[in-house]
């Protein structure tokens, strides 16, 4: 996957239908998630599109997500999110400012308020599950 900081240089660079092209890349290039793991309990809220989100925890601490989205462009969003907290360790996501990463997308601005609105959500179960694993 893709660091964030490389995501946004190339973002940067591009304007309207090509930045929802590389969304779509994006999502086309996540892990793939498999079906068994797209339940209720990893089901985020709040999404117009339905999202799932699977955290996993390495011997090392560090948290690896799978993450997937039945539409194209919200799945290049959920890879953007995914690219800002994966595989680092629990304690520094619980306390990670996600939003602030991505600010630099200027997601509100950039697409329609369906596509972002499950945005925090799924930053909020993101952290949420940080925060449970670095406390275990």
């Amino acid at each position: 996957m893709r660091t964030l900081d490389d995501i946004r240089e190339e973002y940067e660079f591009l304007d309207g239908d090509e930045r929802y092209r590389l969304l779509i890349e994006l999502g086309r290039a996540l892990e793939p998630m498999p079906d068994a793991l797209k339940t209720d309990a990893t089901l985020v809220r709040g999404c117009s599109a339905s999202v799932w989100v699977y955290p996993t925890q390495g011997a090392d601490g560090t948290l690896h997500f799978l993450a997937d989205s039945n539409a194209a462009i919200t799945k290049g969003i959920v890879a953007l999110v995914i690219a800002a907290v994966q595989d680092r360790p629990a304690a520094a996501v619980a306390a990670m400012d996600v939003a602030a990463a991505l600010a630099p997308f200027d997601l509100r601005n950039q697409l329609s308020s369906n596509r972002t609105q499950g945005v925090p959500n799924m930053i909020a179960l993101i952290r949420e599950h940080a925060a449970r694993l670095a406390g275990a």
